[in-house]
């Protein structure tokens, strides 16, 4: 049985986001806080790195589902 939660959707990165104070609701661009905030998430959470590579690849709150997907679907 595998106990690694599934990676996380928009609204669940949403939610991670929100633990540094307000956002604007259109925001779709992550600041360099957001995004290290993130990686911090990611690692706590599931216990993998992301790599230079793949933060290059976040920009957006869709990329940082899509990379972060990628990557724990890769960890498996």
């Amino acid at each position: 049985m595998n106990s690694t939660p599934p990676p996380p959707g928009r609204a669940e990165i949403l939610t991670w986001l929100a633990g540094l104070g307000q956002r604007p609701p259109e925001a779709e661009r992550l600041d360099s806080m957001e995004l290290a905030w993130l990686v911090h998430q990611v690692e706590q959470r599931y216990g993998v790195e992301l790599g230079d590579d793949q933060l290059e690849r976040i920009v957006t709150i869709d990329d940082a589902v899509t990379v972060i997907g990628e990557v724990l679907i890769s960890h498996v």
